[in-house]
């Protein structure tokens, strides 16, 4: 696994990057034979080190992981127990997911799009008939999965996203999970025409 440890405000030593290596490796190592990177970052915020994990494990799993603590072992040490935690949770459905195939996945374009700021406000009411377009901040190609509704639910709590759309394997329409403010998850499956 090519793993990166970087720190902010922080020097990551080689004691710190071992513990790291050696705890990653043990933790995503049960569950997946060949894990593709990891990435670590450490950050210093006045008196709290917060850790973030990341792991690219393959077939569009991401894993991801975070944690404050008061030092900075501690803080990835919490970060790897909520990872192992999540892991332990899906491990059925994580080796179901390697002996099946999903399918396809159809390529699509994502894209991110500046917010509007408050501040613009007038700049907007002097635009006329909605004619302002959005700047594009990033684009770059992705693939939408063929999933069963748990499975993409699975992926969506182990990347920690906010929202997920797949194909659904039942149908093939497209249909999206999503993490709702009461910490549910939410999932959007529009009806199809009739006698499509």
């Amino acid at each position: 696994m090519q793993l990166s440890v970087k720190g902010k405000q922080l020097d990551v030593g080689d004691a710190l990057r071992t513990h790291v290596a050696d705890s990653l490796n043990a933790v995503v190592g049960k569950y997946f034979d060949k894990p593709i990177e990891a990435t670590v970052i450490l950050t210093k915020d006045a008196h709290l080190y917060k850790a973030d994990i990341q792991v690219h494990v393959g077939r569009g799993i991401m894993l991801q992981s975070g944690a404050d603590a008061t030092e900075p072992y501690p803080a990835f040490d919490l970060a790897a127990e909520k990872l192992a935690k999540r892991l332990r949770r899906y491990k059925r459905r994580l080796r179901d997911h390697h002996s099946a195939e999903n399918g396809g996945a159809m390529p699509a374009r994502y894209q991110i799009l500046e917010a509007e700021r408050e501040d613009s406000q007038d700049e907007a009411e002097a635009q006329v008939d909605g004619a302002h377009q959005p700047m594009v901040v990033a684009e770059m190609e992705t693939s939408i999965p063929t999933l069963s509704v748990s499975e993409a639910v699975m992926r969506l709590e182990l990347a920690q996203a906010p929202a997920m759309m797949f194909h659904n394997g039942a149908h093939g329409r497209l249909n999206m999970v999503y993490r709702r403010a009461d910490g549910n998850i939410g999932w959007v499956d529009p009806a199809g025409k009739a006698g499509a």
